[in-house]
């Protein structure tokens, strides 16, 4: 079985959510004998040469140029059309605006799978330009997947779609989690000590961070922030008066498992439906952290078990924040029990390889109802 994924950027350009979703997706239907081909927008294309990458070949053209954080390219389409018709099916990754016009135009009738990574929240004006196109992407492809039964359940566009929408939560390999060195744990523990509340994400309008940053100036507890994005400016300039408050920019995947590792629990604070499934809580999650995140009707309350593997909290709520970091440093022996409650949970059901024999499964249904038992291998 071959198949082709389609989204807008992918790792190692681009690290996010969806990127880390989509790589370890290949990967893992790699291991199960499929052949995997991912393309994807870059700065720069590397022509018609692929990348091979975690056993799966990485196809990059150039992004011509972006508007609302939708990419463009007129190379890609040539090259989508080539592939998508060497492929028995095309999986999607929503949203892209750009995406679903190519597969209208040039893949239409194609098996096809979409996974339904997140709504549009915040461009509304955007949106009511582009809900037709997307309307007739999703009602045109055969199966549409959410990451999880909240954001099916939530989704007022997924709703339209029910009859066809199945969940097949995000997965990690855990032997692809960085381990820190014994050097670099001793470095980070002599510049930040240990127990400190850690956010690790992209900084974003939907992260919640303010929320957090008053949350620390309410308890004065460490809080550090690991991370780069369009908010940093501002929420620098918010905690400048708040001491127990460091921000760490990017850092390796080395220097992250220290920190990860020193910390005492894992913050999400993201406060609107953009966060749709919060990988970074599975990573918290693996390294037996504790964790607290926001009750917003997405994944992240499918991978933080409320008052199992950590708190769950209202969004937008500082005072939350901080009486579920309170309760956390109160309670120590309870923040260590919901530490190794979520890295069980994390290893039995939020692994790479569970979430990609869920697709195979998905892939083998669609090709059969498509086309009978002798597509299936």
């Amino acid at each position: 079985m071959r198949v082709l994924h389609f989204y807008k950027t992918a790792l190692p350009d681009t690290i996010g959510g969806a990127q880390i979703c989509v790589d370890q997706l290949a990967a893992g239907l790699g291991e199960l004998g499929v052949d995997i081909d991912l393309l994807a927008l870059a700065e720069r294309g590397d022509a018609d040469r692929p990348t091979l990458r975690k056993g799966y070949r990485l196809h990059r053209t150039r992004r011509n140029f972006e508007i609302a954080s939708t990419g463009f390219s007129t190379s890609v389409l040539p090259r989508f059309r080539r592939l998508a018709a060497e492929a028995d099916i095309v999986h999607y990754h929503f949203p892209w605006p750009f995406m679903d016009a190519a597969h209208m135009l040039l893949a239409r009738g194609k098996p096809s799978v979409v996974t339904y990574h997140s709504d549009i929240v915040r461009q509304t004006n955007w949106l009511r330009l582009y809900r037709p196109l997307s309307r007739r992407f999703l009602s045109s492809v055969d199966r549409i997947v959410a990451t999880s039964p909240q954001y099916r359940e939530t989704s007022l566009v997924l709703r339209r779609h029910a009859g066809k929408v199945s969940v097949i939560p995000i997965g990690i390999d855990a032997a692809s989690v960085a381990v820190p060195t014994p050097r670099g744990l001793d470095e980070w523990r002599a510049r930040l000590g240990e127990g400190f509340f850690l956010f690790i994400g992209v900084l974003r309008y939907y992260k919640g961070l303010p929320f957090l940053i008053e949350a620390g100036r309410q308890t004065g507890f460490p809080i550090v922030i690991v991370g780069s994005g369009p908010e940093e400016a501002r929420l620098r300039a918010q905690a400048a008066e708040v001491p127990n408050i460091r921000f760490l920019g990017q850092l390796s995947e080395e220097d992250k498992a220290a920190v990860l590792s020193l910390c005492g629990a894992l913050v999400l604070p993201s406060h609107l439906r953009a966060e749709a499934f919060g990988i970074v809580l599975l990573e918290g999650a693996l390294h037996g952290k504790p964790l607290i995140s926001c009750e917003i009707g997405t994944g992240t309350s499918l991978v933080n078990e409320a008052g199992r593997t950590g708190l769950v909290v209202p969004p937008a709520d500082p005072g939350g924040l901080a009486d579920a970091m309170r309760q956390l440093r109160r309670e120590p022996t309870g923040a260590r029990i919901m530490g190794e409650h979520a890295r069980r949970r994390a290893q039995e059901f939020f692994g790479a390889r569970r979430m990609a024999q869920g697709y195979l499964d998905l892939y083998r249904d669609l090709l059969a109802s498509r086309s009978g038992p002798a597509y299936m291998a």
